[in-house]
């Protein structure tokens, strides 16, 4: 990182991050193109997971290149001024990189559909076979995260 004061290297701090946005974004590799998409998502301090309908986009590509990235941001605050160069914005983020699996076993993917719910609301959660099986999961593993902040001192 460029600007290692604004780097945040406490994991307690990352995790933390990660658990107070509604919206992960996820990024993918189409042939050579930049493909990303908002997402909801569960999040176990190792893995993300993502659901999906069974067909798409997003699993056609992770079906041929399964690299990907994560990103998470907070925004706390938008600074203005008179002039553009005195414009900013205070946040936190968390940037991943990981490879995606797409999960088959319905025991896996309730674990995961538990850890979705989880990020939005507490209470425990049944998921029919029928959902289950219709659904398609999938686990991002992260090899490396990292955390950035431009806030007020």
């Amino acid at each position: 990182m460029r600007r290692h004061e604004q780097e945040i290297i406490d994991r307690t701090e990352i995790d933390e991050i990660i658990r107070q946005c509604p919206v992960c974004h996820l990024g993918l590799c189409d042939q050579g193109q930049p493909y990303v998409v908002p997402l909801s998502f569960g999040y176990d301090g190792k893995a993300v997971y993502f659901h999906s309908a069974r067909l798409g986009r997003k699993l056609e590509i992770l079906r041929h290149n399964n690299r990907v990235c994560v990103e998470f941001e907070i925004v706390q605050d938008l600074i203005t001024g008179p002039a553009a160069c005195n414009w900013s914005v205070h946040f936190k983020s968390v940037m991943g990189f990981g490879r995606a699996h797409i999960l088959e076993d319905p025991d896996q993917k309730r674990v995961a559909l538990a850890l979705l719910m989880a990020q939005y609301t507490e209470g425990q959660f049944t998921f029919p076979d029928d959902m289950v099986t219709r659904t398609a999961i999938i686990m991002v593993e992260l090899n490396s995260i990292s955390g950035k902040q431009s806030t007020q001192s």
